[in-house]
């Protein structure tokens, strides 16, 4: 396998790494209340030790799960808002089929995706206290730019190497005079 086709390959493999996740992020915002549910009964079940080390993350999911659980019982439509949450993350994950087929062409989503991960850091610290999120909370979904990026930046070198492969090689024939 020639160096080009071996990093098409590494870059397409990156980009399903990136893709499944975002289709798994998105897809666990659809059955929030189920998820909030099970994750409680874990915390108070099986997972009791980790409850028992962070007690605060027990008592976070006590008051998300019954908020959520009221807003489902008196307001269903407020869930709708994570409906498309989870909808946007199987959107953007579409999107990054394009550099998956033509990596240098559509060099421009992995800069997209890199913006949208930096801005999740300002969007917790701004938002997360807004709506009264435990700062420890912010952090882990700050956490989701972090790593997300990571992948993205890996990706980025490599187009920027395969670009620097196939480009076209002008002769002194060629060159304008």
């Amino acid at each position: 396998m020639s160096e080009t086709g071996a990093l098409l390959r590494r870059i397409r493999v990156w980009l399903v790494f990136f893709i499944v996740c975002l289709v798994l992020s998105g897809a666990t915002a659809f059955p929030l209340v189920t998820e909030l549910h099970l994750i409680e009964d874990a915390l108070n079940g099986w997972a009791s030790p980790v409850a028992d080390a962070f007690p605060e993350l027990r008592e976070w999911i006590a008051r998300v799960r019954a908020g959520v659980d009221g807003a489902d019982r008196q307001y269903p439509f407020l869930l709708y808002g994570t409906d498309w949450l989870a909808f946007a993350h199987l959107v953007i994950a579409v999107a990054f089929y394009g550099p998956y087929r033509d990596p240098v062409r559509n060099i421009w989503v992995i800069e997209f995706g890199m913006i949208a991960c930096a801005g999740i850091i300002p969007l917790a610290l701004i938002c997360g206290p807004i709506r009264g999120i435990p700062f420890s909370w912010s952090l882990i979904d700050m956490s989701f730019g972090v790593f997300g990026v990571i992948p993205l930046l890996v990706v980025h070198r490599m187009i920027k190497r395969l670009e620097a492969l196939t480009a076209p090689v002008l002769s002194a024939r060629t060159l304008p005079v």
